[in-house]
């Protein structure tokens, strides 16, 4: 998983864009570079970029869509308005970030065709109440260490497996598995963060959300997700 969520209240975004950080001093748009190659028309740096996004894109328009393929449809239309729209990017965004706005909202259009859109409010409950953490998981109030981890509950170490290497590919794939069954806003909250490794402000550009309500649905997709990895290590031991 992607380094410690920080504190998003703490987190802005520098004025006009991106031109210099907190303490004043240029930032340097990583982006630039590729953003030049691709208004110059290199094929190879299109292709390579589209080969990269789609497939997390594909993922983020299902959300919205009533079909993969209809999906698949709205990752083409975006990538279209990528085209028509690159020579109007101001960059006061990341590319990324411009590229999976505009998906959004190209999804969101075809879902509202096909009447399977519904506002993102809706979207599910799942940043409603409720513990993070299964409760069995700690010691009850009569035990001698109220609240305090239980043998079987308390976190797994995820290093020291000499077959790690073997490993890494059921991992990965568990991960994919587990990512498909988080809540929808979860998911696409996870995807963008900790996939797509967007900043917290970016994610909510991209989905039109404040910024604690994307920490909590990450906290809780990334809590989700640590538990499957847990069981699955747990029967590696």
């Amino acid at each position: 998983m992607r380094r410690s969520e920080p504190d998003c209240a703490t987190q802005t975004m520098p004025a006009g864009g991106s031109d210099t950080d907190p303490a004043g001093d240029p930032v340097v748009d990583p982006d630039a570079g590729l953003v030049a190659r691709l208004r110059a028309g290199d094929q190879v740096a299109f292709a390579e970029v589209v080969d990269k996004w789609s497939p997390v894109m594909l993922r983020i328009a299902r959300t919205y869509v009533a079909s993969a393929a209809s999906a698949e449809d709205a990752v083409q239309d975006a990538w279209l308005g990528v085209v028509h729209g690159l020579a109007r990017f101001e960059g006061r965004s990341s590319l990324r970030t411009w590229v999976f706005t505009i998906l959004v909202n190209r999804a969101k259009t075809r879902g509202a065709r096909e009447a399977r859109i519904v506002p993102w409010s809706q979207l599910g409950s799942d940043d409603a109440g409720g513990p993070t953490v299964d409760p069995d998981r700690f010691r009850g109030p009569e035990d001698d260490y109220p609240g305090h981890w239980t043998w079987l509950g308390a976190p797994q170490r995820w290093d020291g497996h000499p077959e790690r290497g073997v490993l890494a590919g059921e991992v990965m794939a568990l991960l994919e598995q587990a990512l498909e069954t988080l809540p929808p806003r979860q998911r696409l909250v996870v995807t963008l963060r900790d996939i797509q490794e967007l900043s917290a402000e970016e994610a909510c550009a991209v989905l039109d959300v404040t910024l604690e309500n994307q920490r909590v649905l990450l906290h809780r997709g990334r809590a989700a997700l640590r538990t499957i990895l847990e069981d699955y290590y747990r029967g590696q031991g």
